[in-house]
């Protein structure tokens, strides 16, 4: 679906999707009078974890670096889809941004149902090399940090990262992803520490870990450096996660029953 069209049920993912484990699917009102925020919900994976939980019933904060107009079209679709709905700026690397943002998830909405820990980076060229230690790890404590006053028991953080992160240093890493790599194991580890203290407020943490996701931007940069990679992985995997298909499993994720606290779903194929 085309951002700017909106008002449209959000497509359903195909039914060949690698899932483990397997997720009941979020349907509409599953999650009716939750309050949810989506870092890096402006464009591409983000914008669709937000219309679909929109189309869940969830009300939904988009929180955008610096595409204001995009994240104001993605709030235009999700209130298309009768959902309340907020455009929240904020560099997730600059600790002020990140408590104003707090407060103002806690001044409009009060509290925070589904934290969902999309935005990460460490490709870019205009960043210092600690770019990416700085984001996927200290910024995703510092967002968890700030908000945990406002999720109550029975909320969920979910931090989305990849196949490649989730297993670096068990698996081999394409060349140029390593520092994005080492980041988000990084965020995953240290979110993973503080299980004892979501334990005891009743939240659950979930981990969402996906293949190359195809039509993403990540996976054309590394392309770029490593020549015929996605038709590479894409023949051994036998089929990419489509953008729609790991958003849905993302959103599957933060509705379904049966999970427990530090579970990982993986989205796509581990092989």
């Amino acid at each position: 679906m085309n951002e700017k069209q909106g008002h449209e049920e959000p497509a359903e993912a195909a039914s060949t999707l690698y899932l483990e484990p397997w997720l009941p699917q979020a349907g509409p009102g599953s999650l009716t009078g939750k309050i949810a925020l989506v870092t890096g919900a402006s464009r591409g994976i983000g914008a669709r974890v937000a219309e679909f939980l929109a189309a869940a019933g969830a009300d939904v904060a988009v929180n955008y670096r610096s595409k204001s107009s995009r994240a104001e079209t993605v709030v235009e679709t999700l209130q298309g889809l009768g959902r309340r709905a907020l455009a929240v700026q904020a560099d997730l690397t600059v600790e002020a941004d990140v408590q104003r943002l707090a407060e103002t998830m806690r001044r409009e909405w009060g509290m925070l149902h589904l934290l969902v820990l999309n935005a990460s980076g460490g490709l870019e060229k205009d960043q210092p090399p600690d770019y990416s230690l700085r984001l996927n790890r200290d910024a995703q404590l510092s967002m968890v940090q700030a908000l945990l006053p406002s999720l109550p028991r029975g909320a969920r953080v979910i931090f989305v990262t990849s196949h490649l992160a989730h297993f670096f240093g068990k698996k081999p890493v394409y060349a140029g992803y390593e520092p994005v790599a080492r980041g988000k194991q990084a965020g995953e580890q240290a979110l993973r520490a503080l299980q004892p203290d979501f334990e005891a407020r009743g939240i659950m943490l979930i981990v969402v870990s996906g293949d190359m996701i195809d039509g993403t931007i990540t996976p054309k940069l590394l392309d770029r450096q490593n020549r015929g990679l996605i038709h590479s992985r894409r023949e051994a995997a036998g089929t990419l996660p489509t953008v729609a298909e790991f958003a849905r499993a993302i959103v599957d994720a933060c509705a379904a029953p049966g999970l427990s606290g530090g579970n990982t779903v993986y989205v796509g194929t581990i092989d």
